[in-house]
């Protein structure tokens, strides 16, 4: 069963910085545009930013950019999201999905991680 295992969430302060990974569990996913999404509670998952399999696009929401950067290395199945300059309202499970093609709508995605938990303290 193909997997998707994401880590390095927890608590940190405003203005911090957190790299976020998701590794694959299938060679397959090498060749596949990851997304990373979030949700907050009580409310629905969003768009973070999303890479082609390749690399060289990235996609990222307003409210993140400039502050978080999205990277793959194809050679260990694994996508990172480096965030900086940490706001409490970053504050979510952060979820990161394989598709195809790179896409903002989480319903475009066919696979997913369980997520992983930011907390950013004021």
């Amino acid at each position: 069963q193909v997997q998707l295992v994401e880590s390095g969430g927890g608590l940190v302060q405003a203005g911090g910085s957190l790299r976020l990974s998701c590794a694959a569990s299938e060679r397959t996913f090498s060749t596949y545009a990851r997304g990373w999404f979030r949700q907050a509670p009580g409310k629905a998952r969003e768009f973070v930013a999303s890479i082609s399999w390749t690399g060289s696009n990235t996609y990222y929401a307003d409210s993140v950019k400039g502050r978080f950067a999205i990277s793959r290395d194809n050679a260990k199945n694994t996508v990172y999201l480096q965030m900086n300059s940490l706001k409490p309202e970053d504050t979510a499970v952060y979820y990161c999905g394989a598709r195809p093609l790179p896409s903002s709508r989480y319903r475009d995605y066919s696979y997913w991680g369980q997520g992983t938990a930011v907390t950013v303290s004021s």
